[in-house]
This record gives C-alpha cells, sequence and structure tokens, in this order.
C-alpha cells in the first residue's frame, strides 16, 4: 500500500474484499476521511441477517470505526450514504441513521441497489469526515 504524507489509507478486518479487490477502508487525503462502503460484517461473516435496522447500525459503526485511526468520531461525518437492497428498508435503515447522526446532521443520501455481492446484505454504508486543515 502507497502512502504519502498527504494521503494516509487504512485497511480493517471487516471484510475479505479489501484484500481481495485491492481497496482501503478508509482513505485520509487533505482535510476529509473517506470510508469506503461499508457492508454489516464481523471478521468477514455478515450479521443482523433480515433485519435492515441491525445491519445499518452495524455497518455505521464499521464505518466509524475506521475513522479512528485518524482520530475522529461520528461527530466528525459531514456525508452519509446509504444503499438499501429493498425500498421497503427505509424507514429502518433511517432510524438507525438518525438514532447515529441526529446531533450531527451530516449531508445523506439513501439510494436503492440491485443488490450486493452477499445477498443476505441489506444495506451497505459509506462516510465522509471532516478533520479539518493538517497541522
Amino acid at each position: 500500500m502507497t502512502d504519502s504524507p498527504a494521503v494516509r489509507r487504512v485497511q480493517s478486518d471487516h471484510s475479505p474484499w479489501e484484500e481481495a479487490m485491492g481497496f482501503a477502508r478508509a482513505v485520509a487525503a487533505g482535510d476529509r476521511v473517506i470510508v469506503a462502503g461499508t457492508m454489516p460484517l464481523v471478521g468477514g461473516v455478515v450479521r443482523g441477517e433480515g433485519s435492515p435496522y441491525e445491519q445499518a447500525l452495524l455497518a455505521f459503526n464499521n464505518a466509524i470505526a475506521a475513522l479512528e485511526p485518524f482520530g475522529l468520531a461520528a461527530d466528525s461525518v459531514v456525508r452519509t450514504r446509504m444503499y438499501l437492497s429493498h425500498a421497503r428498508d427505509a424507514e429502518d435503515v433511517g432510524r438507525a441513521h438518525k438514532e447515529l447522526f441526529d446531533a450531527v446532521r451530516p449531508a445523506a443520501t439513501m439510494v436503492v441497489v440491485n443488490g450486493f455481492v452477499d445477498s443476505r446484505v441489506l444495506v451497505e454504508v459509506e462516510v465522509e469526515a471532516y478533520r479539518g486543515a493538517p497541522e
């Protein structure tokens, strides 16, 4: 993995696809930290099967955990994206989002997609955080 003073990348143990596809869980560039699409995985295993609410909470918490190596938390998040496999899950996923980000109020997008690489996954999320100007 190549880093420079201006760009830093971190890996996680949540997704088997990071190594297989060659991507970083999170990348800090300038004043932003961008977290890749994050599924409800623990040690590479899907959790919360059948519950869009539980999957959203877990996926967002995994994404927030990816911010920790940069000294950031949920209150630094400025943008979220939620990808759902079913429109019927919008309320449950929205409720999880509100629970985590109600006080933060990031810009948010929710999109229904055709599916994910694992059919048990109902939701995948992305977050972007602001870390301020580098010192």
